[in-house]
């Protein structure tokens, strides 16, 4: 989890998910464009979503370089996952947004939150399924140059989240971070007052986010997947498997402490969620259930569509 989960919807729904490396990319970004704080006109959404095949594309090819043998098979498999997902995964997603309603015009628990969530990794842990076998075609396919090119971007990566979470003064942080939860929970709620902002920064102050045992895990899940890459290149027949032991992984970490120190910041961030959403303001909650009314409406016609 690279924040605290409950700095706003987008970490309830979402967080813990964008940990996915490269086999849970696919459903990375269509989960981050169907359930990301970031509102938006319905029409964005939508060209959003309609276009999250071509952003998945282009994620994948930015981190191995695609040859011109490799591009119009991945397409294929990207184009024939999103159309599994519009027809079997975004009508449940709307039934969610609509029981989310519900939810948000009343006080809620930690409890409630912490089920909501999930539900939502049963459901990306099901995309994650479907996404398994085009994986593994993919990994016996990379050459050594195009492993190499996976090395580089990786590095730029941790460039990137050293600067985020791990250069700067522990205030800079936090206020960086203040200032990503606030505008994600105003985007849900509308402005916040400033007793709710001061809220959402004590929450961060005592989160028990820890970016140097983050990035440890980033970096472990990195070297894990170029090691299945290879495994599986060496015994072709298992490369199935490989890449689903490599997602099972992801969800569980092996390394010792680590998976308590994740489901400490689940909880911690359902309390921070909750604690938010039952200081709002009636006209906050309704702006809520307009959001996620908006939300539904969108995948409810996106779903109808082929």
């Amino acid at each position: 989890m690279n924040t605290s989960f409950g700095e706003s919807l987008r970490g309830v729904l979402a967080g813990p998910h964008v940990r996915r490396i490269i086999a849970l990319r696919v459903v990375r970004i269509c989960a981050l464009v169907i359930m990301t704080g970031a509102i938006a006109a319905c029409a964005t959404t939508r060209l959003a979503y309609n276009q999250a095949h071509n952003a998945t594309y282009w994620w994948l090819d930015s981190h191995v370089d695609f040859n011109n043998g490799q591009s119009i098979p991945v397409r294929g498999d990207i184009n024939a996952f999103f159309q599994w997902h519009r027809t079997s995964e975004l009508p449940l997603y709307a039934g969610l947004l609509q029981r989310w309603q519900a939810l948000a015009a009343q006080d809620i628990t930690a409890a409630q939150v912490c089920a909501e969530f999930d539900v939502i990794r049963e459901r990306l842990d099901r995309a994650a399924e479907a996404g398994v076998q085009p994986m593994a075609r993919l990994a016996l396919q990379l050459d050594a140059a195009q492993l190499e090119h996976l090395r580089s971007r990786q590095a730029r990566s941790n460039e990137e989240f050293e600067e985020d979470f791990m250069q700067a003064s522990a205030e800079a942080r936090i206020e960086k971070r203040l200032e990503r939860a606030i505008s994600r929970s105003e985007r849900l709620y509308g402005p916040l007052n400033d007793g709710q902002k001061e809220l959402v920064r004590n929450s961060i102050r005592v989160s028990p986010f820890d970016p140097q045992r983050t990035q440890a895990e980033r970096l472990r899940r990195q070297a894990d997947l170029l090691q299945t890459v290879k495994d599986a290149q060496a015994a072709p027949d298992t490369a199935v498997e490989r890449v689903r032991s490599h997602i099972a992984r992801l969800g569980q970490s092996p390394t010792p402490g680590y998976r308590t120190y994740s489901q400490e910041l689940v909880r911690q961030g359902c309390a921070q969620f909750a604690q938010l959403h039952n200081t709002t303001t009636p006209g906050q909650r309704a702006n809520a259930v307009r959001v996620l009314k908006d939300y539904e409406d969108d995948l409810r016609v996106l779903s109808a569509q082929r």
